[in-house]
């Protein structure tokens, strides 16, 4: 059984107009009796898919717990958005029972799930399943998306998208991560149509996947939420493309704690930090510190060189003014001494 602390998403993929945004508005509205959360992922024509899902937030999902990234496809943009926003979400009052993550149609899913092994995250969350939708016309025909030239101009104006791989192959990497399909539009596909697409998943997927047809998102929320795949512990079972060689490996990061004294005022923690990031390739520093002459703690948010401070409370009464930060980065990344040299403290592993 999953532990019941770690916090479950679904990863929800397929490409654009693969119907995500209407299975997320379906689960929203029918949420089996749960606290949703979503973060949205998507580019092109499709980019107000927030403001869609927002307009129809309801008390089970209310619109604060939706959150849109628009700065690229979060396989490739780990550090910079999705580890903040998934701590955001975590960060809710009330907490939420489950997170949806809508990727971009481009989005390669297992990186996606190899980013939740990321230190600030891994003890706290789980991927419940990874649900992939699937055009039942598109696929027949073997175009896979069911309108090409809107995936290709998605492409075109993500800037961050650092894999060029072929639709034939997402779309592949799409089946194998999957532990459900969901074939979407087999009303347009017709029975011949649904029976071809069926059989060319089949014939795509590295083992027996259950393939579900989908009109209108509509579709009981016990099926696809609560199958406790786990996921991330899952990854041999969901070959892929790039498996070996691709540039979103995510998995191998280590994080240290770092004790800090008093700094004389915020602009020096910040050089020191932006110092961190280009001289060590540091990914991500957080944590507070405690400023001279200052009542409030100083709290310290950094994404590489991008390097975000606030007052955030007073210190309390009896309470120690001192600081600490986390520092993560790729395994190789982290050299305690180095980061000593740019900080000037002790380190200890972080848990």
């Amino acid at each position: 059984m999953t532990d019941l602390a770690k916090l479950p998403v679904t990863v929800i993929t397929g490409f654009l107009g693969s119907g995500k945004t209407t299975l997320i508005t379906h689960l929203m509205q029918n949420p089996g009796g749960k606290r949703l959360a979503v973060v949205v992922n998507e580019f092109g024509d499709v980019g107000v898919d927030g403001e869609i899902l927002k307009g129809c937030a309801i008390p089970d999902c209310p619109a604060e717990n939706i959150m849109e990234l628009a700065n690229g496809c979060i396989c490739c943009t780990v550090a910079d958005d999705f580890i903040p926003t998934i701590e955001a979400l975590m960060a809710l009052e009330p907490r939420p029972d489950h997170i949806l993550i809508e990727t971009s149609g481009l989005a390669l899913p297992k990186p996606l799930l190899k980013a939740f092994d990321w230190p600030d995250i891994r003890s706290k969350i789980t991927v419940d399943g990874v649900i992939a939708l699937a055009d039942a016309e598109a696929v027949a025909s073997g175009r896979f998306a069911p309108d090409v030239a809107k995936v290709d101009a998605q492409r075109l104006a993500d800037d961050s998208l650092d894999h060029e791989t072929p639709l034939s192959e997402v779309f592949e990497d799409q089946i194998s991560c999957a532990d459900i399909i969901l074939l979407t539009k087999p009303d347009l596909a017709g029975p011949e149509g649904v029976a071809k697409a069926k059989e060319i998943i089949a014939a795509e997927a590295p083992r027996p996947l259950p393939v579900i047809e989908v009109a209108e998102g509509a579709v009981d929320p016990r099926v696809i939420l609560g199958l406790e795949a786990a996921a991330e512990d899952d990854m041999d079972a969901r070959p892929s493309h790039h498996d070996g060689h691709d540039d979103h490996e995510h998995d191998d990061f280590e994080s240290i704690v770092v004790e800090i004294p008093e700094v004389a005022e915020p602009g020096e923690l910040v050089a020191r930090i932006e110092e961190l990031a280009n001289s060590q390739n540091i990914l991500r520093v957080k944590g507070y510190a405690s400023v001279t002459g200052k009542p409030m703690r100083l709290l310290v948010q950094a994404v590489g060189a991008r390097v975000r401070h606030q007052y955030d409370r007073p210190w309390k009464a009896g309470e120690t003014r001192r600081g600490r930060l986390v520092v993560i980065a790729e395994h190789d990344d982290v050299r305690p001494e180095a980061i000593q040299a740019v900080l000037g403290v002790a380190t200890e592993a972080a848990e």
